[in-house]
């Protein structure tokens, strides 16, 4: 059984309580105030842009927003939580209930969503690399006071691969209706996993087990592969498993112990004194509800009904807005949609990763790629030519037309010139025509591959067949 906590930083300007700018790469210690030091006398106002991301992710997850909700101070010390306090929500949260769902590999998957709330993030130790400090762990206060919204689920996950698949769709949706900018790297987006082991067929809970922290799809199914198995071996042994807090150890591809797992009575919550209750009307939650967007697993639906998409093409271009309004304008160009949805999921993701870009920047539109598609459609060029000019145009700017006709890549369908060739590569290569002669028709590809090769891709295929066909029975 697996639970997931995931906490989405905020995409405000400003951090939760204080006016301190939400920046990244920013010197230690340059981005912080009195408010999120927790200097005595300095007093917490609430972000409202906050509010506002928070009840628009509650709604997209169709979570039931309270029109009152508390925030309390959840104690504890750490050495990056200034205060000795975190100021969260606790018996009071701002929403509840919800659900997930997604269609994997042909089947429905659904994970209830228990709680959703506002806090605020800690600091961050760093313990090598801090300036001017040898020896020690520094403590850089800048993600102090950083609006995050946590999502707890019920424990509705069954396997690792399902916990990774439901952790990137939710991700999905909190990017989508602008909550988060949900870049990973930068730890916008991370969650804890609690997992447990119970009989199967029972209804008996076994000892549940956190594991800390994990910003990767990868890194969480990974981490809870191996926590499912050490807690199988422990309890095939007779061994109790413990309750405790454990952390992802990359390198050694193993869970490991950070600490004995608190409850929730250790943290001494109480309501946060300085902070009166958050009261958020029905007409507010009905005004954010209009802004919310179509939804990326009904935009893969939609795709799929309207466009004929296969259900793994459907998943990558539908997941993202932008990729989708990429497609659908390159269809309106008139790009067949299977065709549109190759070129997308192939070369435009590779060449995007290379570049670490984004499609709203590719440098070459839709209707570039439809003038692209065309040329291969008419017969000009090849599909594998079309490839190399495509690349030629996202690194040159170019159009697909100047391209061919500059560099002589239009398709070679001169019958006497490829007769030659045919002639050559036949006589080049006596063992796979007696492999041929022997009826080994398959062998017939080799020879289209060298003809191809020749002409640099540029031979018309059916032509290159019927000569080959023709050549190999005279041989």
């Amino acid at each position: 059984m697996i639970g997931l906590e995931v906490h989405a930083q905020l995409a405000t300007r400003t951090k939760l309580f204080c006016g301190c700018a939400v920046t990244a790469g920013e010197p230690p210690n340059s981005r912080v105030c009195p408010v999120c030091l927790g200097l005595p006398g300095a007093l917490p106002v609430l972000n409202g842009g906050a509010v506002d991301l928070a009840v628009l992710s509650a709604l997209a997850l169709g979570c039931d927003v309270h029109p009152a909700s508390v925030f309390a101070r959840k104690n504890y010390f750490y050495p990056d939580l200034p205060k000795g306090y975190q100021i969260s929500q606790h018996d009071q949260p701002l929403a509840v209930g919800g659900l997930l769902e997604w269609t994997e590999r042909g089947e429905a998957r659904r994970v209830r969503i228990e709680r959703l709330h506002l806090e605020e993030d800690a600091g961050k130790s760093l313990h090598e690399g801090f300036p001017g400090v040898s020896g020690f762990t520094g403590l850089d206060f800048n993600r102090s006071g950083i609006p995050l919204v946590e999502i707890v689920t019920r424990p509705d996950l069954r396997s690792p691969a399902d916990a990774a698949a439901f952790f990137e769709r939710l991700r999905e949706v909190l990017v989508e209706v602008g909550a988060t900018q949900g870049n990973m790297e930068e730890g916008h987006v991370r969650c804890d996993a609690n997992v447990s082991l119970r009989p199967d067929g029972t209804a008996r809970l076994g000892t549940p087990v956190e594991v800390k922290n994990l910003n990767s799809f990868r890194y969480l199914e990974r981490a809870l592969e191996h926590e499912v198995a050490r807690q199988a071996a422990l309890l095939d042994a007779g061994v109790e498993v413990e309750r405790e807090t454990r952390s992802w150890d990359l390198r050694a591809g193993r869970t490991v112990v950070m600490r004995g797992k608190e409850e929730a009575h250790d943290y001494r919550f109480f309501r946060e004194p300085d902070l009166p209750p958050l009261r958020v009307g029905p007409e507010r939650v009905a005004s954010l509800g209009r802004r919310l967007p179509e939804l990326p697993e009904a935009r893969r639906r939609r795709l799929a009904a309207a466009f004929g998409l296969p259900d793994d093409q459907a998943r990558q271009v539908g997941g993202d807005r932008a990729a989708t309004a990429y497609f659908e304008a390159a269809v309106r160009a008139g790009v067949a949609p299977r065709q549109a949805a190759n070129w997308i999921t192939g070369e435009i993701a590779r060449l995007l990763k290379e570049g670490r870009l984004s499609i709203e920047a590719a440098p070459v539109p839709p209707g570039a790629l439809a003038r692209l598609v065309a040329q291969v459609e008419a017969g000009t060029i090849s599909l594998g030519v079309a490839r190399g000019v495509f690349d030629r145009m996202w690194r040159t700017g170019g159009e697909a037309e100047a391209i061919v006709a500059r560099e002589g890549l239009g398709r070679v369908d001169d019958e006497a010139r490829l007769e030659g060739i045919v002639r050559e590569v036949v006589r080049a290569n006596p063992k796979a025509v007696a492999q041929f002669r022997a009826g080994k028709p398959l062998v017939l590809g080799f020879f289209v591959g060298q003809v191809m090769k020749a002409t640099g891709g540029k031979a018309d295929p059916g032509l290159v067949n019927r000569l080959l066909a023709r050549e190999l029975e005279q041989a």
